[in-house]
């Protein structure tokens, strides 16, 4: 279903761009605005591990480190190449995956993160992270930037290069300033959707889908902590598990994430005999019954790294 919502949404973009670049530029005008956004998208994609891993300083660790060990099973369970694993030293707990496939995956963890989670959680939490990297979900969000790049790019054409004397003036406003608008909320939608996708399969990686739900309520709890990379990097935020003020009872229409207790009480209907208010309502302990035993057991310390 998530995928299907996903892909209808993808159509409504292009046919907006299409439609737009027509009535803008004829089929050159179109084809030249996504040629350029392409480009663009398509260098940013395939260098997406380096410069993401780069702008948050983040060391990968060896293959005994402990959050290595928690990965590795995973990746495994999951059916992928086991990617290259990254610690950033940031106080804000998160987590984030980049790369442009499996095969050049890098999942990263927050120094944060790491010091608030149980075992249990934090594998979750690194399970999501390897289910964007299995449903290919850096692809999906390139091709969306690409199409919500060329629809912001013919808003351009229209405000510099249309025709002023023959333009209709509301269809002027309309390219410039609401059609950019659609593709931007439509792109929030997709990453979203991808978010509840990965929530869902990252609970089936780890077998445990109260212990995601349990680290999303503290992750919710450490979202006001300053993260510097995304104050410098609005864009960076994105990439996170967790968004900016991911909190509430409804979904954000602005916001790349949905809200956090949306998310916990889909988790909780993934647990039979899980009430999802009382779920939402309060961290599940990781070590409530699951419908499939943890892929690294149970009855961790606090913090795994002391």
């Amino acid at each position: 279903m998530n995928h299907m919502r996903t892909f209808m949404l993808m159509a409504a973009m292009a046919a907006l761009f299409m439609g737009l670049g027509y009535m803008l530029g004829g089929a050159g005008g179109a084809a030249i605005a996504l040629a350029i956004a392409a480009a663009m998208n398509l260098f940013a994609y395939w260098n997406s591990d380096k410069m993401v891993l780069r702008m948050h300083k983040a060391q990968e660790v060896p293959a005994g480190h402990p959050l290595h060990a928690i990965v590795a099973p995973l990746a495994a369970r999951a059916g992928l190449p086991m990617p290259r694993v990254y610690i950033v030293d940031e106080a804000q707990p998160n987590a984030f995956a980049t790369g442009r496939n499996p095969e050049n995956a890098a999942v990263a963890a927050t120094t944060g993160l790491m010091a608030i989670l149980t075992r249990d959680e934090l594998a979750a939490v690194m399970a999501h992270e390897l289910a964007h990297v299995k449903n290919r979900d850096t692809l999906v969000m390139t091709v969306t930037a690409t199409l919500a790049g060329a629809i912001s790019m013919l808003g351009n054409f229209a405000l510099f290069f249309g025709d002023r004397e023959n333009r209709n003036p509301l269809f002027a406003i309309a390219a410039m300033i609401v059609a950019p608008i659609a593709a931007a909320l439509v792109q929030m939608a997709i990453s979203r959707g991808r978010e509840y996708g990965a929530d869902a399969m990252g609970a089936e990686i780890s077998g445990n889908p109260q212990a995601l739900a349990s680290a999303l309520a503290k992750l919710q709890r450490g979202a006001s902590i300053p993260n510097h990379v995304a104050e410098a990097n609005p864009a960076a935020a994105s990439l996170y598990i967790m968004g900016q003020g991911a909190g509430g009872v409804r979904d954000n229409l602005f916001s790349t994430h949905p809200a956090a207790e949306n998310r916990i009480a889909a988790l909780a209907r993934m647990a039979p005999g899980s009430p999802p208010r009382a779920m939402a309502a309060r961290p599940i302990s990781p070590r409530a019954e699951s419908p499939r035993p943890s892929a690294l057991g149970v009855g961790a310390r606090r913090n795994p790294w002391q």
